[in-house]
C-alpha cells in the first residue's frame, strides 16, 4: 500500500491509500477519488517527501530507546532500594536469627535488612521464611 497526500480544486488537503500509482491513476479516472471535505471529483497528488526508514535508523533508535528505558529502570531500582534500607533495621550478620524470630513470632515484626549466606538463605526458604535480596547497584560498589 502507497499513501499519497492528496488536495481538491478547492486547496483541500487529505490523504488517501492506493495499492499503486497505477491503482491511484485508474481510480481517479473513474471518479472514484473525492475530497472528503467538499466531494470535488478534481484531486491531484501532492509533492511529498518519502519516508525512508534504514536499518541504522531503527537500530540506533531502538538502542536510545532501551538506554532511557534502562535508565529510567535504574533509577525506579534505586528509589525502591533506598527506601527499603531507609524503612528497616539492619541486623547485619544476625540477619538469619533475626528473620526466624520474627517468622515464628518471637519478637516484634519490622523490616530488617542483613547478610546470609546462600545456605542460610536456602535454609530460610525452606523454613517458608519470606525474604529477598536487595540487589547491589553499581554506585554501591564504587
Amino acid at each position: 500500500m502507497i499513501r499519497y497526500s492528496l488536495h481538491c480544486d478547492k486547496a483541500h488537503e487529505f490523504e488517501g491509500w492506493f495499492a499503486s500509482s497505477a491503482d491511484f491513476d485508474r481510480q481517479a479516472e473513474a471518479g472514484l477519488v473525492s475530497c472528503p471535505v467538499c466531494g470535488s471529483l478534481s484531486v491531484a497528488k501532492t509533492l511529498m517527501a518519502p519516508s525512508v526508514s534504514t536499518s541504522r535508523r531503527k537500530d540506533e533508535t531502538t538502542a536510545l530507546a532501551l538506554d532511557v528505558t534502562r535508565r529510567e529502570a535504574m533509577q525506579k531500582l534505586r528509589e525502591i532500594v533506598s527506601e527499603v534500607r531507609s524503612n528497616a533495621e539492619d541486623v547485619g550478620e544476625r540477619f538469619p536469627e533475626e528473620a526466624r524470630k520474627i517468622h515464628y513470632g518471637e519478637t516484634e515484626a519490622r523490616g530488617i535488612i542483613g547478610q546470609a549466606s546462600p545456605v542460610e538463605v536456602k535454609a530460610l526458604l525452606d523454613e517458608g521464611v519470606e525474604i529477598a535480596p536487595l540487589p547491589v547497584l553499581p554506585d554501591d560498589v564504587n
